[in-house]
């Protein structure tokens, strides 16, 4: 497995203002503070989106992301578990928070950046953190997995993640720990997995929906091609994720029609699953021309 996976595209004929989004599953954001910064000093984003960052937001360590550079701090955090954040270096003009399913979880915040930060047009980023769902993917047998279908059959329906719920002329990128490995190029096997969560065809059929309800551009695939292997996550239970590289692509980067064209570089930074105290996940960066 490669240290660092990054794409470039064509650059833009006309230059345009750039910002770089990262998200990022950190599974524990206080235990893994050095590896953020690391993150962040590679990466260099604009915006940063984490999930399970399981903390309060009373208890969030906002002075240490502060000197990391990012002044403007939205917080969807609970004790122990779940939890969405993110962080910028531009301004908000709105912060927003969705709840699904009635259970209190914290995972989805949207963000709008707009004039202040000083992009033309108004971009709202959705970071989302969509349940695991267990490990039987049996909605009868398993709550965990009838939660994972009902929370997708509540965003599928939610219209301000469509063309239609968004003002005139907005912009929209949505990210986060999807839980959901779609293609059968985002998973090491795809016929070994096919009855495991995260790669059943339920989920990947609502996963679709989803993504068609938008309508949302998969970024991720328009640097490597469907026919390639892209993952994003590999198990702690894995004796050794390097040699056997059995991963999946839990965490995606989709954006809205009106950002068609405007992706101009991706990196997955595949070596920070490596580093001391990983989380599972490793961070994805994509830059916009804007």
């Amino acid at each position: 497995m490669a240290g660092i996976l990054t794409c470039l595209l064509l650059p833009p004929a006309v230059a345009a203002l750039s910002l770089t989004v990262c998200t990022w599953n950190i599974n524990s954001v206080r235990i893994r503070l050095d590896i953020v910064k690391e993150t962040v000093e590679r990466l260099k984003p604009d915006v940063l989106c984490l999930q399970e960052t399981k903390c309060q937001d009373d208890k969030f360590p906002l002075a240490a992301i502060r000197e990391l550079g990012f002044p403007h701090i939205a917080l969807n955090g609970q004790k122990g578990w779940h939890g969405v954040a993110t962080f910028s270096k531009r301004p908000f003009d709105a912060i927003e928070k969705q709840e699904f399913c009635g259970k209190g979880d914290a995972r989805h915040i949207a963000v709008t950046l707009g004039g202040a930060g000083g992009l033309s047009a108004p971009v709202t980023i959705h970071n989302f953190y969509i349940p695991a769902g267990g490990d039987e993917p049996n909605p009868e047998v398993n709550p965990k997995f009838a939660h994972k279908l009902a929370f997708l059959d509540e965003a599928i329906a939610w219209e301000k993640l469509t063309e239609a719920g968004r003002p005139a002329g907005a912009h929209a990128i949505l990210v986060g720990d999807l839980n959901i490995a779609p293609l059968e190029t985002d998973v090491w096997n795809h016929k070994q997995l096919l009855s495991v969560v995260s790669h059943t065809p339920v989920e990947v059929d609502l996963l679709t929906r989803f993504q068609a309800a938008g309508p949302w551009i998969d970024v991720m695939r328009e640097f490597v091609p469907p026919t390639e292997k892209l993952f994003t996550w590999w198990s702690y239970r894995s004796p050794d994720h390097t040699v056997n590289d059995r991963g999946r692509r839990l965490d995606h980067v989709w954006t809205s029609r009106s950002l068609a064209g405007k992706a101009k570089a991706m990196t997955v930074l595949k070596e920070a699953r490596s580093w001391e105290k990983p989380s599972d996940h490793v961070p994805v960066a994509v830059t916009f021309e804007v």
